[in-house]
């Protein structure tokens, strides 16, 4: 059964705060360094070979980007000072800032930012469906090069400006000319801090120092976009993966910000007039994901079947269990984003089992084994898989829940076999609303076969929506694609969203200036003594 977060909510706010003890080790935090608690530790250091946002934010710390998004979802330039597209929309010309440079003193060139977007387009999808109307790139000077198009693609500053993963960092020529699909091993950026490389051990402390040099915009923060003020010298991600002593770590002022407490704990913070509680905006979008290419589930009928019994509220109260920390998601982009319009998903959501046995009769369950592949040691996914064995139960559905570990999860998700091959049928995840705003950057209605996220949805009258879309500059013709391209999807189902959770961080009110975003930035923030 799911765990019952009411009973465990109110076991914690009854304990006291000296019941949750730092590490002897650690020290107060003094003025001039941040210390700062992941939501895991730093594992590896390539923000576009990987999509984890832990890399993410780390590759924010370090790195710049050409363009950025403010709080508006509008795209600022960021790296580049000006830039002009032909008549024809098929040659764009970039202008960079004078003064951008490396944290090896060498400048910033035209070079850098091709093999940089070159790497990128390999990885993202995003930028993957850039890299198709490509048909080469120049240097027109150091400071200056230009994208030649086989086609208008309108949509180039929005690539480049991506807010979450994949992130198009400028890199080095020498080292993002490398091997795409090979993880880098130095991180070395224009950003506003320098990583100390010779201090980290994969899944261990991380440490930044500020970069001097860093020539920050004039404007004023808005998320990524704007200045980047690096008011902190010194930045600590530490490795505290124990939540009550990561409580009481901040609670005693040993570190700054915990980026991701349980909810659970949260009462115990709350009790303490120094530490400041706040949502992350946008919040996280809880999903199942249905393997399309094996039965069941390669029908679209059976598919719909599961969507309709599905009831969000189950799998949010399993997940958070606090009503204040979650709402509906009965769309497939980001609620209250601009694209974000539910077409088709109050009647495809319908948390109606009866209607769902009737779906799944009519669409010829024959009995099928489902495999849900449940990772055991990540508690949102696991906790949502067990809500999910209920219910394929309650369907009459054959199903097995297979609980692993992390590792062995992504392992076998890759499996595109049937279960007898040890492959899958289903699984849970949840995508940060920053990743899921329009179809351009949303990775899971992507239908384009084997070459989709896993589960390898196939259908052309989706994709073709996309390309649509991709290709009118119009905002109102973007939003009439948009609605279609959820209705399709209802229809189709790639996934089924169960929901969406707000993922609150805690800091201590000593840390002042935060740009509160989807990622977690760490610019413009200065700490009281």
């Amino acid at each position: 059964m799911p765990i019952d977060r009411r009973k465990l909510l109110k076991g914690t706010a009854a304990l006291a705060s000296s019941a949750f003890m730092a590490p002897k080790s650690f020290a107060q935090a003094r003025a001039g360094m941040l210390r700062f608690i992941p939501s895991t530790p730093l594992p590896s250091l390539d923000p576009i070979v990987a999509t984890s946002y832990v890399i993410r934010n780390h590759g924010y710390l370090i790195y710049d980007t050409l363009f950025a998004t403010d709080a508006q979802f509008g795209i600022q330039p960021q790296m580049v000072q000006s830039w002009e597209t032909a008549p024809d929309g098929l040659r764009w010309t970039f202008h960079l800032r004078d003064g951008l440079t490396f944290h090896d003193d060498q400048p910033v060139r035209a070079q850098d930012c091709i093999a940089s977007i070159k790497r990128w387009s390999a990885r993202d999808a995003f930028g993957q469906t850039f890299a198709t109307f490509v048909e080469g790139y120049d240097v027109v000077d150091p400071r200056t090069f230009a994208v030649r198009l086989k086609k208008p693609f309108p949509m180039l500053p929005a690539a480049l400006g991506k807010l979450s993963s994949n992130v198009p960092f400028v890199m080095p020529e020498r080292v993002a000319s490398g091997d795409p699909s090979k993880p880098l091993t130095e991180a070395i950026g224009s950003g506003p801090w320098r990583f100390q490389e010779k201090q980290w051990i994969p899944g261990q402390n991380a440490i930044y120092e500020r970069f001097a040099k860093y020539k920050p915009r004039e404007e004023a923060p808005s998320w990524a976009a704007g200045g980047k003020v690096a008011k902190i010298d010194r930045i600590e991600w530490l490795a505290l993966t124990e939540a009550s002593a990561a409580v009481g770590a901040l609670m005693q002022g040993e570190v700054d910000w915990y980026e991701q407490p349980p909810v659970d704990l949260l009462p115990v913070l709350k009790g303490n007039s120094e530490i400041t509680i706040t949502n992350v905006p946008l919040g996280l979008i809880l999903l199942m994901r249905f393997n399309h290419l094996q039965p069941p589930f390669n029908n679209p009928g059976v598919r719909r079947a599961v969507m309709m019994a599905l009831n969000q509220a189950d799998y949010m109260e399993a997940v958070v269990g606090d009503k204040a920390y979650y709402q509906d998601c009965k769309t497939f982009f980001t609620p209250g984003s601009p694209m974000s319009t539910g077409a088709g998903g109050a009647e495809a959501l319908g948390n109606n089992l009866e209607r769902g046995k009737a779906m799944l009769q009519e669409a010829g369950y024959k009995n099928e084994k489902v495999v849900l592949l449940a990772p055991a040691d990540q508690p949102i996914a696991y906790n949502q898989c067990l809500v999910t064995e209920q219910l394929l139960k309650k369907l009459g559905m054959n199903v097995d829940l297979v609980a692993t570990d992390w590792a062995s999860f992504i392992g076998r998700r890759s499996n595109r076999g049937g279960p007898e091959q040890g492959g899958w049928s289903v699984f849970h995840t949840l995508w940060s609303g920053a990743d899921v705003l329009n179809p351009a950057l949303h990775p899971l209605v992507r239908a384009n076969g084997a070459a989709a996220w896993f589960g390898w949805p196939d259908d052309p009258t989706l994709e073709g929506l996309r390309d649509q879309w991709i290709a009118t500059p119009d905002a109102g013709k973007q939003k009439e694609l948009a609605a279609a391209i959820e209705k399709r999807a209802f229809e189709t189902v790639p996934y089924a969203p169960a929901g969406l959770v707000q993922q609150p961080m805690a800091y201590r009110k000593s840390l002042t200036g935060m740009v509160l975003s989807p990622v977690q930035f760490f610019w413009n923030m200065e700490k009281k003594a």
